[in-house]
């Protein structure tokens, strides 16, 4: 699995409205330009949605990050993922996880018996586990990017989680986290901005939950987050601010960093953000 070390996290990049596919491509292939490896498709996409950006490119790979478990079907994922790998060898990764209850409804029980349970089923329906991976936060979902995938993708967290991940995952799966940018110099601007993003978060006891096991308290969550929390969680300041973080978390073990931008505003394409952090591409 070839994800390049840095890559870009996006829901912009992801539309079911035609008249938005010619945009989405042209910024795809910009993307490949600039040298990023991978884009992930946020905003719990299916497997169609990445087929624009594979067409519109030659080399980049192409993520979900991730597909909801509970919103499609395995075997009419693994068909299409079948598809993608014969028009598109080796480009395409099905990032799955088990979203959050409050976006699943009443339906939200025992999550990781419903994962592995669809991991069974795309087993059995011929989807390889070498072109997966899981959104993993807690232990027992990581044993399972390690055993039953081809590594993790987690999502809001810190260079201590990397670290931690993997160890668990050992030396061979791919991690491949997440991680926030905020390019902006105004120190008490940039937080506000990163507030305005995490408070949703912060209302989704996964996310809460494996903060709490990193060390952080129930009072980090008030008011859209502490100062601690929102300088552990997001780069703030300028590009250089965001090359240390993604620094860290390759030394922490990570494979691959995938960068969110957030803007005040929420711009879901940032292509002026994604030209200026290209300099990160400089290692892969």
């Amino acid at each position: 699995m070839e994800l390049g070390r840095v890559g870009i996290w996006s829901i912009g990049l992801r539309s079911d409205d035609p008249a938005h596919r010619p945009r989405i491509a042209e910024a795809a292939a910009e993307l490949e330009e600039l040298g990023y490896g991978t884009v992930w498709l946020g905003g719990s996409p299916g497997v169609h949605h990445a087929r624009p950006l594979l067409e519109a490119t030659s080399r980049l790979v192409v993520a979900t990050g991730i597909l909801s478990i509970w919103d499609y079907e395995p075997e009419r994922v693994a068909e299409e993922q079948a598809r993608l790998a014969k028009d598109f060898p080796g480009r395409f990764v099905l990032g799955l996880g088990v979203s959050h209850g409050v976006l699943v409804g009443d339906d939200y029980r025992r999550p990781y018996s419903k994962m592995m349970e669809y991991l069974d089923r795309l087993d059995a329906a011929g989807s390889p586990a070498s072109q997966r991976v899981l959104a993993a936060l807690g232990p027992r979902m990581l044993a399972a990017s390690r055993d039953r995938a081809a590594g993790a993708h987690p999502y809001l967290i810190t260079p201590e989680h990397t670290r931690e991940a993997r160890e668990i995952l050992g030396g061979g799966p791919v991690l491949a986290p997440e991680v926030k940018v905020v390019l902006d110099d105004d120190q008490e601007r940039a937080r506000a901005t990163a507030r305005d993003h995490l408070e949703m978060y912060l209302q989704l006891p996964n996310y809460t939950g494996n903060l709490l096991r990193l060390g952080f308290s129930e009072e980090d969550f008030a008011d859209g987050g502490s100062d601690r929390l929102v300088d552990a969680v997001f780069a703030l300041g300028g590009v250089e601010a965001a090359a240390r973080r993604v620094a860290e978390h390759h030394e922490a073990g990570a494979d691959h960093v995938a960068i969110q931008v957030v803007t005040a505003g929420r711009q879901e394409l940032t292509m002026r953000e994604w030209r200026e952090l290209a300099v990160l591409n400089g290692d892969s």
